[in-house]
């Protein structure tokens, strides 16, 4: 039975007003023997202030209003098996993170929409420690080994697992298992009550003068584990698409995966021997409380910072090499949690 505690969205936006403020004196006339003074002149009335009400946006995205119902994020296939995915190019942030033997996943991050998504495969215990700061939200996951299950338990997040027989799950059956599980994230929304949208640390802005200045990029290639991962800037699209040996990754719709920003950002990965595959290969655990270099690729640009992030529960700021917040440009991101040293 799915986790169903109900929380409290984050309110994100605050409606100011000012009040009306009237003020009116007089005076009466002295009597006696003396002369009568005159009556006082009535202090000025102050005038209305009209204070405008400032539209919320997706702190995900920084664009759109506030998204309705709960996040959902989504693990997710990142091999040629899992391909042609479908769904992910609705996510508003997408993690590609290491696992074992040197692969790579996705955490899939949905607010904006609530799609069909494919492949949807198991957690990892590195994934509790990263979606903490995103807060009560839901985890969709196939499955998992029994040790990061528990952590899974433990932790602030609702969840629903295939191999629990909890909801929203179906089976492709035009494509092989392990690569035909499906989450239905409308199901999902609706059947279990967690946390809207919260700042994890993203600030939005459609303009950086330090663009002017910052070195050209318009491809990127980086590498979680051994998993080459790119990126082509394209300025129609006004957004990096993933590209896979030069080639533009699409979904089964035929969209291309494709964000404004990306993120590359540098994390302590190590092995985590509670969690191994058949061959006896544990999988790797990233750590994303901490602090560490990043750099931002957007609008055909790169920007070298920094970023940090206290504790599991707290967002992760990031900053430019002078202390400044980064800027993303709005619309959504990718952030590839790659070891130090890994070219970016």
């Amino acid at each position: 039975m799915s986790n169903t505690r109900p929380k409290t969205n984050a309110t994100l936006a605050a409606r100011v007003t000012t009040a009306l403020a009237v003020g009116v004196l007089s005076a009466t006339a002295m009597g006696g023997c003396s002369a009568a003074k005159p009556n006082a002149a009535p202090a000025p009335t102050t005038a209305t202030t009209a204070v405008p009400t400032v539209a919320a946006t997706n702190p995900l995205t920084g664009v759109g209003g506030l998204s309705q119902g709960p996040v959902i994020a989504v693990k997710m296939d990142d091999t040629p098996g899992g391909r042609a995915s479908k769904g992910v190019d609705k996510a508003d942030v997408i993690y590609i993170e290491e696992v074992e033997g040197g692969l790579s996943r996705m955490v899939a991050i949905f607010a904006s929409a609530k799609p069909n998504v494919r492949a949807v495969r198991s957690i990892r215990s590195s994934d509790m420690e990263l979606l903490g700061q995103y807060g009560r939200i839901i985890v969709v996951a196939s499955g998992g080994k029994l040790s990061s299950l528990k952590d899974l338990d433990r932790s602030t997040l609702h969840s629903t697992i295939n191999d629990r027989r909890q909801v929203g799950f179906v089976r492709d059956s035009s494509r092989p298992a392990p690569y035909n599980l499906v989450a239905d994230l409308a199901k999902v929304s609706k059947a279990i009550k967690a946390d809207g949208v919260r700042n994890v640390g993203f600030t939005w802005a459609v303009a950086d003068p330090r663009l002017a200045t910052a070195k050209s990029a318009v491809t990127v290639s980086t590498r979680v584990g051994t998993t080459r991962v790119g990126f082509v800037w394209d300025p129609k699209l006004a957004s990096y698409v993933r590209t896979l040996g030069g080639r533009r990754i699409l979904t089964a719709s035929g969209a291309p995966v494709a964000k404004p920003n990306v993120l590359v950002q540098f994390c302590e990965i190590k092995a985590d021997r509670s969690d191994v595959d058949v061959n006896r290969v544990p999988t790797m655990f990233t750590k994303t409380v901490g602090a560490g270099k990043v750099v931002l690729f957007r609008s055909g640009k790169r920007i070298v910072g920094r970023w940090s992030r206290p504790s599991i529960a707290a967002p992760t700021t990031f900053t430019d090499a002078a202390g400044k917040p980064l800027l993303f440009a709005p619309g959504g991101t990718f952030v590839a949690l790659v070891r130090p040293g890994t070219p970016a």
